[in-house]
């Protein structure tokens, strides 16, 4: 059975012994209620679907590597995961933060409507796709096609960006300290202001990171893929 220490409000959970299932309903149903603020996981091995659509002020470590959408549609928690996660980590999160310790796979963040995902390594394909709102810092690089179709919210990228970065972009901006591959379609470069500056600033202070936001560069939509045009002959 999973173990509840009365003084700290803590309650761990090792899936090495204790089930998915369990854990999750636990999340869901029983944490709050009960008081416990802080819940640990310990072995999940990759397992899929942790800590998904939590909607409570919960504080939850998983310690270990974990799979397919770990964190997704959160809303209030904090979710740290000591390890790195599978694909869709983070996705539709609606407010709260996820922080990836390692590295991230295809899509972490996507249709993200709020909230801070954070990831310390890096991330695969298609980071913030369709993004609609939230906030994304990832320390490392990432990889192609990532930011596709972002309709708004923010991306710091402090490392390299691959091909296509903000491909179809509308409104939301990406930040990059590194190098670039190559731009998507209607993505351009833009001068930094003061108030991107600030911005960088505060996301990097968020995510516990320290560079200057002045090595920073700014990556927006040009906006001529809003309207189609009758005398373009299908050519974007």
């Amino acid at each position: 059975m999973a173990n509840l220490n009365p003084v700290s409000h803590l309650r761990e959970f090792d899936l090495a012994r204790d089930s998915l299932r369990d854990l999750n309903f636990y999340l869901h149903r029983t944490a709050a209620g009960e008081g416990v603020s802080q819940i640990r996981v310990r072995n999940p091995d990759g397992a899929h679907s942790i800590a998904c659509g939590l909607d409570e002020a919960l504080d939850v470590h998983i310690h270990g590597h974990v799979g397919y959408y770990a964190a997704g549609m959160n809303k209030l928690a904090t979710v740290t995961i000591h390890g790195n996660a599978g694909p869709g980590a983070g996705e539709n999160m609606m407010s709260g933060r996820v922080h990836i310790k390692g590295f991230a796979s295809t899509a972490a963040g996507a249709s993200a409507h709020g909230g801070l995902l954070v990831i310390d390594g890096d991330a695969s394909l298609r980071c913030g796709i369709s993004l609609k709102g939230g906030d994304i810092v990832v320390g490392g690089s990432v990889g192609s096609f990532s930011a596709f179709m972002a309709q708004a919210g923010r991306i710091v990228i402090c490392g390299d960006a691959e091909d296509a970065l903000g491909d179809s972009l509308y409104e939301a901006v990406i930040y990059i300290r590194g190098k670039v591959r190559s731009l998507g379609a209607d993505a351009r470069f833009e001068p930094m202001t003061d108030t991107d500056r600030a911005t960088v600033k505060s996301l990097l202070s968020l995510a516990g990171l320290a560079h200057d936001p002045a090595e920073f560069k700014r990556v927006a939509s040009a906006k001529s893929l809003y309207h189609w045009h009758a005398d373009a002959n299908q050519e974007y």
